[in-house]
């Protein structure tokens, strides 16, 4: 089994932070994996746009199995009501490409894995638009212990390109929630 100690996570934020170039997305799985493991929280995801991406980045890292929970893959809207609890009602007042779908899926990955903290996408990929919304459009969100934190994002690129840059943005939005549980003091 894989420990970690805050001196990784330094490290971690710091190959992030002192890089010339934006970050990669294995450099933020293993800081967001660093920083689960040091706060003692368990992750989950719930996919849709990223099929899988998200979590398969995650398990790239040593000592990921300690913290992530596992994920779900629901493409098809019938497996977000039913795996993930997503209202049937909400889906059809406004679609499954919306922010407080990704919202409910982030909290249906909590509550189906028991993970403290789990992150969810919605969105097109592309090439060509779904359901009046343009490719690109993604809502992304983190759900945690009493709070849920959503984003809505205009992305550019090809279908590749859209599906990773969501990885990049969520990651991001994970270590964000992670790190203030993270005793950084005597670094």
């Amino acid at each position: 089994m894989m420990t970690y100690t805050r001196a990784d996570l330094s490290a971690a934020l710091e190959a992030l932070s002192d890089s010339t170039l934006p970050a990669t997305e294995s450099e933020l799985a293993r800081a967001v994996i660093i920083a689960a493991s040091l706060a003692g929280k368990t992750l989950a995801t719930a996919e849709s746009v990223t099929a899988g991406l998200i979590a398969a980045t995650l398990a790239t890292v040593p000592g990921a199995s300690v913290v992530l929970r596992g994920g779900i893959i629901a493409y098809a809207t019938d497996l977000k009501c039913s795996l993930l609890r997503v209202p049937a009602s909400l889906i059809e007042r406004g679609g499954v490409i919306q922010a407080p779908v990704a919202e409910a899926m982030a909290q249906g990955a909590c509550a189906a894995t028991g993970a403290d903290y789990a992150v969810a996408c919605t969105g097109v990929a592309g090439p060509e638009g779904q359901d009046g919304h343009p490719a690109g459009e993604v809502h992304v969100a983190v759900a945690g212990p009493g709070s849920v934190r959503t984003h809505s994002l205009t992305l550019q690129g090809d279908r590749d390109g859209i599906r990773h840059s969501t990885v990049l943005v969520v990651l991001g939005m994970l270590l964000d929630a992670l790190l203030p549980l993270v005793d950084m003091s005597g670094l």
